[in-house]
């Protein structure tokens, strides 16, 4: 570098351009407050129904059940407050503790600075090792490179050169020659050093452009959360239209407005959806918890229900099939390849000196992914051998450029008299100009290289010479260079991935891998972790199509490579517009845009940027990809202990309409009062939706296909079931409290009965709604502990307001004898057998 350092910006200068454009700093933070948080829960309609049911109470002035019902809406929305605060505070802890750092030149002095002080035409000092805060354009280059992995997708380190020189290859969206003399933010220096001058920060960088898109992509809605907010709706039209018809049908047959009022809202009250919220949460919350297990941290709660119902995986490569490093995999040397990859015994003589070469070509301590795989490879093959020569100096570099994609160590040793050595590295091409070979032999070169790089290797062509001391030439072509052979690098597939895939495929879930990678490379890593790869679609072949061709191919191909953002992101939608339910994986700031519109965004935690992991619905913690089939595998859980949940819910809020109105149209003494449906709901719904999401899952869950969108949650087949059962508890129910009061016992005592009947018959329906399949086998065994003792509280709780005269009195009970009291309790249990015989009557309800 020169060491003659520009002088930069002054002072006033830097003053002048902060309050004119502001602090580096994304402004895409979507972090949210607790305050919004609360504001976010308060306008859920489902709480909301809540909290006017309960002021429904007090407007009747029955303060008792008011209090009671708002304290339990308030408990729940701060179980709800606390998760979404929880896994807010977890991923602030993923975030840097501070910004990145950087070097700049203010006023002819070096100055390090925090990465958001930086403003437009500073000029900065860059090495290996520095991420780029800002973008720039390239005034000074030796031998720098840059990972632009995180916006590109593409895995390999791109040169950079000096802005105005020529460049050979590829780089970003921009021209090659306009992208070899750019650096862009977020992006790692991984070899050389440079001087940039910045032409954009914040929001007008590359990076924050990709950020500032995520506010124009709206949130996917939970599919489980939009059916069960229009099964509330419904059911919560049911209940105010009974309750008008309840409260009518009282004034009209007994007279007393008030006295009907009370009657109607006992009965709304007793088949409002209030524990809908209740079970919906309780089952997300716990879910997320369980998932937590796996290393995943849930930022939304109905991702967790949704990831059970995905049909199709959307992967990167980079990062996420892959380790995000390089490591060698083949050497080729006189045309014999020799794979290399997961060797353990010692590497063939012939093989070393490449090696060797490879590795004197390299920087002494990179920062290159490339390299420190070279010096990690030679350690484990090279050592106690005659190969490492600690006693010889570098004694000049020859560096990449645009017109040669060469670089060369010239090397001293240390013995007196000896030649200087030249070890050269590049690309195959390159390589094969240096060694000035004939039209013959660069055929067969490139025919070697061609053919390792289908395997999805990146290719280097390794050469070495020989001049006498002192005497070097000013280019390296001057050289007399020999070629040597091929060394073939990968970026290796996660070791979990091919299990985790085939998992994928046999619950019908379709991984679709999209990269910025090559063909050839996608290709292959997508062979090595067993996702189809029939047909490659480049990005551009895809933006050729018409949205309905785009459509169709999104039906078969599994593989999208040379993918830009924007493409991912249309990717995405395409195959939302199929039908499917899109799972997108990703670490990305390229991924962003794509993760956010997504049913499910799945972020990569350690390696991820915070751009992603703020798009993302679920963050991986541990980078584990295949904690994303745990959770697949716990969505499915969720949703099918959820189905039993509503179901078994459905079915207990039929003997409350049975009881509340045929007491009334027979002329009989009402059996409920608000205060008893306050138990039912308070005790006896929340704690069921305790008892079945710790169920346990079905063996064959992750070998059936995920369930159609069309597929409803609760379908008519199981509010059918649920009538049936439902009906049969009222009939018991009401066929108890009926003969009791024939045969003259006190109203009081009868309630009693009846109310036991009630709650024992819910309790043991709990059994028989366990698992969807009838029969009798697994019914009482495999229950958590926490279910048993939420049974044994609720079944004790209803045995002291039946029998000790206090608490009974309280709710408008006599106890009853010991004879009546058995007979009630066995009158309850005995509806077991009613429900299994309903489940074998209605096979269509068990799926």
């Amino acid at each position: 570098m020169n060491p003659d350092l520009p002088r930069g910006l002054d002072a006033t200068t830097v003053a002048e351009r902060r309050r004119a454009e502001g602090f580096n700093e994304l402004g895409v933070d979507q972090r949210r407050s607790l305050l919004h948080i609360v504001s976010e829960v308060c306008r859920e309609p489902m709480f909301l129904l809540l909290i006017g049911a309960g002021a429904i109470y007090l407007i009747m002035g029955d303060v008792h059940e008011a209090l009671i019902l708002l304290g339990f809406v308030g408990i729940i929305m701060g179980v709800t407050v606390v998760q979404e605060r929880r896994t807010e505070n977890a991923l602030s802890a993923l975030r840097d503790l501070s910004s990145p750092r950087a070097l700049v030149i203010r006023d002819g002095k070096p100055l390090r600075i925090a990465g958001r002080e930086v403003v437009r035409d500073d000029i900065l000092i860059l090495a290996e090792g520095d991420r780029v805060p800002a973008d720039g354009v390239v005034l000074e280059a030796h031998e720098l490179a840059a990972d632009e992995s995180l916006l590109t997708g593409e895995s390999e380190a791109l040169s950079k050169f000096a802005a105005g020189e020529p460049a050979s290859g590829a780089a970003t969206n921009t021209s090659a020659d306009e992208g070899a003399g750019r650096l862009f933010a977020g992006t790692l220096i991984v070899r050389g050093q440079g001087l940039m001058r910045v032409s954009a920060i914040g929001e007008h960088t590359e990076l924050g452009r990709i950020g500032k898109s995520l506010q124009a992509i709206e949130l996917e809605s939970s599919p489980l959360k939009d059916e069960v907010g229009l099964l509330t709706k419904r059911l919560a039209i049911v209940a105010i239209a009974l309750c008008v018809l309840v409260a009518l049908l009282f004034v009209w047959l007994r007279g007393g407005w008030l006295e009907g009022m009370l009657a109607g809202i006992t009965l709304a009250m007793g088949i409002l959806p209030q524990e809908f919220p209740v079970i919906l949460i309780v089952f997300l919350a716990l879910g997320a918890r369980r998932i937590g297990t796996l290393g995943v941290l849930t930022r939304r709660l109905n991702s967790v229900e949704t990831l059970g119902e995905t049909t199709v995986l959307c992967v990167d490569k980079t990062g996420t099939l892959t380790q995000n490093r390089m490591e060698m995999a083949a050497l080729s040397v006189g045309g014999r390849l020799l794979d290399v990859r997961g060797r353990s015994e010692p590497l063939p003589d012939e093989y070393h000196e490449i090696l060797e070469y490879v590795l004197l070509a390299s920087e002494i301590d990179p920062h290159d992914p490339m390299e420190q795989a070279f010096h990690h490879f030679a350690r484990e093959f090279l050592a106690n051998t005659e190969h490492l020569h600690p006693d010889w100096d570098l004694a000049r570099e020859y560096e990449l450029s645009p017109q040669l994609p060469a670089m060369s160590h010239l090397w001293q040793q240390a013995k007196a008299g000896s030649s200087d050595v030249v070890a050269a590295k590049g690309a195959p091409e390159a390589i094969a100009e240096l060694c000035h070979l004939d039209a013959d032999a660069r055929r067969q070169i490139g025919e070697q290289a061609a053919q390792m790089a289908e395997q999805g290797l990146r290719v280097l062509g390794v050469a070495k010479a020989q001049r006498p001391a002192g005497d070097w030439p000013e280019i390296q072509h001057d050289f007399d260079f020999e070629l040597l052979g091929l060394v073939g690098l990968a970026d290796p597939l996660r070791p979990e991935v091919p299990a985790a895939v085939a998992e994928c495929r046999r619950a019908g879930i379709r991984v679709v891998m999209i990269t910025g990678d090559h063909p050839s490379t996608a290709a292959a890593i997508a062979r090595a972790a067993g996702i189809e790869h029939a047909r490659v679609l480049s990005g551009a072949e895809f933006a050729a199509l018409s949205p309905a061709e785009q459509i169709e191919q999104m039906r078969s191909t599994c593989v999208f490579a040379r993918v830009s953002p924007q493409q991912k992101l249309a990717i995405v939608e395409a195959l939302k517009a199929a039908g499917e339910v899109v799972a997108m994986t990703g670490d990305g700031v390229n991924d962003a845009p794509a993760l956010k519109a997504a049913h499910i965004g799945i972020a990569m935690g350690k390696r991820g940027t915070d751009v992603a992991r703020e798009a993302a619905s679920l963050v991986l913690l541990e980078d584990d990809f295949a904690a994303i089939v745990g959770a697949v595998r716990l969505g499915r859980r969720i949703f099918a202990n959820l189905r039993q949940a509503l179901i078994y819910t459905l079915a207990v809020h039929m003997p409350i309409i049975g009881l509340s109105i045929l007491p009334l149209l027979f002329g009989l003494p009402l059996v409920l009062a608000p205060i008893h449906i306050a138990f039912l709901e308070l005790v006896i719904d929340p704690a069921c939706s305790v008892v079945f999401e710790a169920e346990g899952e079905d063996p064959a869950l992750m070998q059936r296909p995920p369930r159609s969108r069309d597929e409803r949650l609760v379908a008519a087949r199981h509010i059918g079931l649920s009538l049936i059962q439902g009906a049969l508890t009222t009939a018991v129910v009401a066929g108890l409290y009926w003969g009791a009061l024939a045969r003259g016992i006190a109203t009081e005592e009868a309630r009693a009965m009846a109310f036991l009947a009630l709650v024992t018959a819910n309790a043991v329906l709990i059994f028989a709604s366990r698992s969807p399949r009838p029969g009798w086998h697994g019914m009482f065994t495999g229950l958590s502990p926490l279910a048993l003792w939420v049974l044994l509280g609720t079944l004790a709780a209803v045995t002291v307001i039946t029998t000790v005269p206090p608490a009974a009195a309280a709710f408008g009970f006599a106890p009853p004898s010991v004879a009546n009291w058995l007979m009630a309790a066995g009158a309850g249990a005995a509806t077991l057998v009613l429900f299994i015989a309903a489940k074998v009557a209605m096979p269509a309800a068990r799926r």
